[in-house]
């Protein structure tokens, strides 16, 4: 048996899960669908700060049904495979977006304003939720707004809809894939010029100090530098909107272009479904710089409570709040820094630095003739071009066996799996294995996956990360609010590639093709029918 179909036939059906059926009629099916991504957030955010919060998190927390022990199933919990699975309801396996590098960078593609280079889809496989929506009804739109370009794409899958993200000079952009010119109401909204008015401003804190049981100065926050508040945006305007993304009120100006875009497109006036999806990347921009358990990240996750507030109440106003349904997710949880969790004085503590390994192994290569870009180690990856090894005359499992056997003798290493043997390990039960197994498209060139000890890091990251199969990364909130939504708190496992097709249930379509994910039957007032035997 192929080795995906024995871990598949080995994995079973989740008991709490139903599988897919047509959705049950609804007397007024919703006219729009909000998907909600919230970078870096973690669900143990939502508990710890739940009574300070007024708006949208308390919404969702009150009126929706909450998943508190969902998770990603794949090992590479980085943003862009975060967002490609939510809302396709697929492993990076099957979307092929496995890791940020391997994303949406895309040259062929420039940008229409801003700095960087050019992005789209092109590496997406498959559908995603707003396909399914529009297999339904050719008339049905969508629009995603991010600060991130992975953030704004990745929701719609390769759908050309409007897809906007900050483009570092106080403008939203987009990409040639979507479009040639910006269209009127995104000039507008960029001439309206309204991040300028941060440029120069304080964040300090929401609340009175006392909310805050966090310290305010821990040494090893934001690489030492700017650790407390008040932290203030550079008033140079090209220094200053540069930054913004690093500011509460970076949130604030991706929902105000989501509001503009909705009201200009006539989202959700029906009776077409439509969509709108809308990624707040400030958390993960704030947990980077200071932190899981840091003052900064308490009061960006009070912020983004009133963002969401703000987002919901605008909605209800626009449009038939009985017709909109939403979802919340997050890309990815994050582990905190290494000098929070190991003691001493080390600089390098709680560190992995894999260099030496890889630097010997392709060393060897080249003085055979064999060029080094044939043996390449990338996020815990090591990929190997085993047609140019046979070319030369070089046994490619020989160099990866001994790749391993080094890797393995490094201090903070756990784990070095060769990906032949991932399929067998996970149907025997090993989760990491498994959330390995389910990263990787069988067409890449993968041999070995690299796991690092539960809290340690990259040699080189000096800031707060994730990226690890580990539950701290891979643990996320899954939200459901609105029409057809039965509220709740509900404590069973679930997985991110259960969002995309419980969504789809409640606005009655069902998926294009084989999907991951099954419907999450506690959050639903009608569950589903069971197909006839």
């Amino acid at each position: 048996m192929h080795s995906r179909a024995l871990f598949r036939a080995a994995l079973g059906a989740m008991t709490l899960a139903a599988p897919f059926s047509h959705a049950a009629a609804q007397s007024a099916p919703p006219t729009l669908v909000v998907q909600i991504t919230v970078d870096q957030l973690r669900p143990d955010y939502l508990d710890k700060w739940a009574p300070q919060f007024t708006g949208g998190l308390k919404r969702f927390l009150t009126q929706g049904a909450f998943f508190t022990q969902a998770f990603h199933d794949h090992a590479t919990t980085e943003t862009a495979p975060g967002h490609a699975t939510l809302w396709s309801g697929r492993f990076p396996s099957n979307t092929a977006i496995v890791i940020n590098d391997i994303g949406v960078a895309d040259a062929q593609m420039p940008l229409l304003l801003g700095r960087g280079g050019g992005a789209s889809p092109w590496r997406f496989r498959g559908s995603a939720l707003f396909d399914w929506i529009r297999a339904r009804d050719q008339f049905s739109r969508a629009l995603s707004v991010s600060r991130k370009d992975r953030g704004a794409i990745l929701p719609l899958g390769k759908a050309k809809q409007q897809v906007y993200w900050y483009g570092l000079n106080g403008s939203f952009t987009t990409s040639r894939y979507y479009a040639d010119t910006l269209p009127t109401w995104v000039q507008k909204f960029n001439a309206r010029d309204m991040a300028a008015k941060w440029l120069g401003q304080q964040w300090t804190p929401l609340l009175d100090n006392s909310a805050y049981p966090e310290r305010d100065s821990v040494s090893y926050e934001h690489e030492g530098k700017d650790i407390a508040f008040p932290h203030r945006l550079n008033p140079d305007r090209r220094l200053g909107m540069d930054s913004l993304a690093s500011f509460p009120w970076m949130d604030d100006y991706t929902v105000d272009m989501a509001l503009a875009g909705v009201e200009a497109m006539d989202l959700g006036k029906g009776p077409t479904i439509d969509v709108l999806a809308v990624s707040l990347s400030t958390t993960d921009a704030v947990g980077h710089a200071w932190g899981p358990d840091s003052k900064e990240l308490h009061d960006q996750v009070l912020r983004v409570d009133r963002a969401l507030g703000r987002l919901i109440d605008s909605l209800y106003k626009m449009r038939d709040s009985t017709r909109i349904v939403f979802a919340l997710g997050a890309d990815h949880g994050v582990t905190p820094l290494p000098e929070a969790t190991f003691s001493g004085t080390d600089v390098n503590r709680g560190r992995v630095d894999v260099r030496p390994v890889i630097d010997a192994a392709r060393s060897k290569l080249l003085a055979r003739g064999l060029e080094t870009d044939a043996l390449v180690y990338q996020d815990k990856m090591l990929m190997v071009d085993r047609r140019r090894f046979a070319a030369k005359g070089i046994n490619a499992d020989s160099t990866i066996n001994a790749v391993r056997t080094a890797l393995l003798a490094i201090p903070g290493m756990a784990r070095v799996d060769r990906v032949p043997e991932l399929a067998a390990k996970a149907a025997a039960g090993d989760k990491i294995a498994r959330r390995w197994f389910n990263s990787l498209p069988a067409d890449m060139q993968v041999a070995l996956t690299v796991t690092f000890k539960p809290g340690y890091y990259v040699y080189t990251a000096r800031y707060a990360t994730h990226g690890m199969p580990y539950d701290l990364d891979a643990h996320i909130p899954v939200l459901f609010m609105g029409a057809g939504v039965r509220p709740g708190r509900y404590t069973m496992p679930v997985r991110s590639v259960d969002v995309a097709p419980t969504l789809a249930h409640l606005v009655n379509v069902v998926p294009i093709e084989r999907i991951d994910g099954r419907i999450l039957t506690p959050a639903l007032r009608v569950p589903p029918k069971q197909p006839r035997r």
